[in-house]
């Protein structure tokens, strides 16, 4: 749900103070990980993993626990914003797989197209609710992909999923 205060600022405000909540929440900065961009439209979201010693395994590559918490929370609140407060999007599932071992710091790219918008739209005027996946790969700076992880989020609109849930306030 995108914060009534979020929508009333100018875009570019709304992306540095997402870019900001992420970089000093405490469960993403754990993971060693920073976003370095948010787009003014919180259509694409950026994220570094630089190699140091907190995110260095016993093997001195990165650790496979950062690659796969740094990709949490991007896409729903891509989605919150992009839907407004009239849905309800949770992460729902993840799964990760491991092609190369990252030695140099490796980027995320967060990106919801138009295209994938419209899907999401005309699923949700369909059937009210989905799962929806994304597919997040983690690249050095050469483009080299190390890590593929995907990602599936629950959207739902908000009255719908009150009733089903049997008229509950669950927001």
């Amino acid at each position: 749900m995108k914060p009534a205060w979020l929508a009333k600022l100018p875009r570019p405000w709304g992306a540095r103070l997402v870019r900001m909540g992420f970089n000093l929440h405490p469960a993403f900065r754990s993971t060693g990980g920073r976003v370095v961009h948010v787009a003014p439209d919180l259509r694409h979201i950026r994220v570094r993993l630089p190699l140091t010693w907190k995110t260095k395994n016993i093997v001195g590559s990165l650790y496979g626990g950062s690659l796969f918490a740094i990709t949490d929370g991007a896409h729903p609140a891509m989605l919150m914003a992009a839907l407004g407060e009239d849905y309800i999007i949770w992460d729902k599932a993840a799964s990760i797989r491991y092609r190369k071992p990252g030695y140099t710091t490796l980027y995320a790219d967060f990106r919801v197209t138009p295209e994938e918008m419209a899907g999401i739209r005309g699923a949700l005027a369909k059937q009210h609710e989905v799962d929806w996946t994304f597919q997040i790969d983690i690249k050095d700076a050469e483009d080299v992909v190390h890590t593929v992880v995907e990602r599936t989020v629950y959207i739902a609109e908000k009255n719908y999923y009150r009733q089903k849930r049997g008229g509950g306030d669950n927001s």
